[in-house]
């Protein structure tokens, strides 16, 4: 048996509900995932290395492929404990509880604007390119096509959504979807960074939140399950306890909270964390522009 250090509070919540049932998903080195049979959600569980985050519990283990878990070993909870096949028992009796929370957007940008400079310095520095982000150095054409395109219709999507055309910007969102590499694709990682900006209280497009679920809606057959779960969490303001710090160093003047959290955002994935970045920027500006 292991113990779990914390986890979402829903999750948890779930689990002592003892109404929770389901198989291994996928397995990964840090983290494997439960496809739940109640509600067709996945669920996290991760090691003691990662941050918090939507469905996820936090367990004391650094690595999980000592564990042996395989996909499709079933999963069940009784008495409060968490069942993985024959393997592994997880306990969260002495889990901290956590929560999903953005911080509102500021009623004066000034401090806001400032930090977002420093940000996309900080991103053209260390950021991966590949993504969002182009890699200035490549022989490879394909990825250079994809940034290209990734490029190009975030632009189309801006230029809808800064006219106040929300219906017509839906196409150009839903375009992004499992467009470039990696597991989580950029598209995605992007629009995850874009959906937290709309669900930020008092922000000018806080109103037309409804805009990320209606993209979502087109998502289910456009990307992977590990994807969608990302996205369909973000796009009601759930999403990991890294992006949430990013958004809150935002907000204040402090270089030092600011470097270290856009650091520990792009240190997700390969290229996940800095597509994430972009997403916020891109967000984040937005709303600078039409807030006038």
């Amino acid at each position: 048996m292991i113990n779990s250090i914390s986890g979402d509070t829903d999750f948890i919540k779930v689990i002592n509900n003892s109404t929770f049932t389901g198989f291994v998903h996928s397995t990964f080195n840090r983290t494997f995932n439960i496809k739940c049979f109640e509600n067709g959600d996945l669920y996290t569980i991760a090691c003691n290395r990662l941050d918090n985050g939507p469905n996820t519990l936090i367990v004391d283990i650094d690595n999980m492929k000592l564990m042996e878990i395989e996909a499709n070993d079933r999963v069940r909870v009784e008495e409060n404990l968490l069942y993985i096949g024959d393997q592994l028992t997880i306990s969260i009796d002495k889990a901290c509880t956590w929560e999903s929370v953005l911080p509102n957007y500021p009623c004066n940008v000034e401090i806001l604007k400032r930090n977002l400079m420093k940000m996309k310095d900080f991103i053209n520095i260390h950021g991966v390119g590949g993504g969002m982000k182009k890699n200035v150095i490549t022989l490879n054409p394909f990825e250079t096509e994809v940034s290209n395109i990734l490029e190009n219709r975030t632009l189309l999507l801006l230029n809808e959504l800064l006219n106040d055309r929300i219906s017509s910007a839906l196409p150009h969102a839903v375009s992004l979807i499992g467009l470039g590499p990696g597991l989580t694709p950029s598209g995605d990682d992007f629009l995850t960074g874009l959906f937290t900006i709309f669900n930020m209280k008092n922000s000018p497009f806080y109103p037309y939140r409804s805009f990320c679920e209606d993209v979502l809606k087109k998502a289910k057959t456009l990307t992977n399950d590990i994807s969608y779960m990302t996205l369909k969490k973000a796009a009601i303001g759930k999403v990991r306890e890294s992006i949430i710090s990013l958004l809150n160093a935002l907000l204040i003047e402090n270089d030092e909270d600011l470097n270290l959290s856009l650091n520990k955002l792009l240190n997700i994935g390969s290229s996940s964390g800095t597509d994430i970045a972009l997403g916020i920027v891109f967000g984040m500006e937005a709303n600078i522009r039409a807030g006038g």
